[in-house]
C-alpha cells in the first residue's frame, strides 16, 4: 500500500491553530488511514492509503477532518513517499547548504503553485539561493530564515499555497516514511 505524508501549513506556531498530534492521529485513523504516525509537533503525519495518485483527494479529506473534527482551518499538502524521495534526491542546494535548519524545501499541492515561487527569485541576495524544481522549491538562507527576504515572502501572501520544512525535518519525515 502506498505511503504518504500530510503537511499542515501554519499550525502549532504560537497559540493559534493548535493541533494536538494525538488528536490528529486519531482523526487520520478515523478516515481509514493506517500506519499513522506524526513527526515532530509541527503538523507532519505519515500514513498508508490506497491510491498512489490520490494525494490531492487525501489532502481534501484531511483538511475537512481538521476543520470538522478539530475546528482548525489549515491548508494541507499531501505528498507520496516517492515524491518526497524525489524532492530530496533532486535537491540542488546540498553542496552549498552547511546548516540543515537554514535549508528549506517548499511543497505545493500543484505544479502552478510551485512554479509561482520562481517569481520570488529576485528577492534572493547572495549567498542566499532559491531554486524551483519539479517536486519542491529549495531555499538556502545562509544568514537564517528571519534574515531572508524570500523566507519572509514565503511566510506571507506569496507562500499561502505552499508549506515549508527545513532539511532536518524533511530527513525525519523520510525516515518515518521508510520505517
Amino acid at each position: 500500500m502506498p505511503r504518504f505524508v500530510a503537511l499542515l501549513r501554519g499550525v502549532n506556531v504560537g497559540t493559534a491553530r493548535r493541533v494536538p498530534m494525538a488528536d490528529w492521529r486519531t482523526q487520520l485513523t478515523a478516515l481509514g488511514y493506517t500506519g499513522v504516525a506524526t513527526v515532530l509537533n509541527s503538523g507532519n503525519a505519515v500514513f498508508d492509503a490506497p491510491g498512489r495518485r490520490m494525494a490531492q483527494a487525501h489532502a481534501q479529506r484531511i483538511q475537512a477532518a481538521l476543520r470538522d473534527g478539530l475546528q482548525v482551518q489549515a491548508p494541507v499538502i499531501v505528498k507520496s513517499a516517492t515524491d518526497l524521495a524525489e524532492a530530496m534526491a533532486q535537491n540542488p542546494l546540498l553542496e552549498v547548504a552547511d546548516e540543515p535548519s537554514r535549508l528549506l524545501l517548499a511543497f505545493a499541492a500543484d505544479d502552478a503553485a510551485l512554479l509561482a515561487l520562481s517569481e520570488l527569485a529576485p528577492l534572493a541576495r547572495p549567498p542566499e539561493r532559491l531554486q524551483v524544481g519539479r517536486y519542491a522549491a529549495y531555499l538556502w538562507c545562509a544568514h537564517g530564515i528571519l534574515d531572508s527576504a524570500v523566507g519572509k515572502a514565503l511566510l506571507g501572501k506569496a507562500g499561502r499555497a505552499v508549506t515549508t520544512r527545513n532539511w532536518a525535518t524533511v530527513q525525519k519525515i523520510a525516515a518515518a516514511l521508510s520505517g
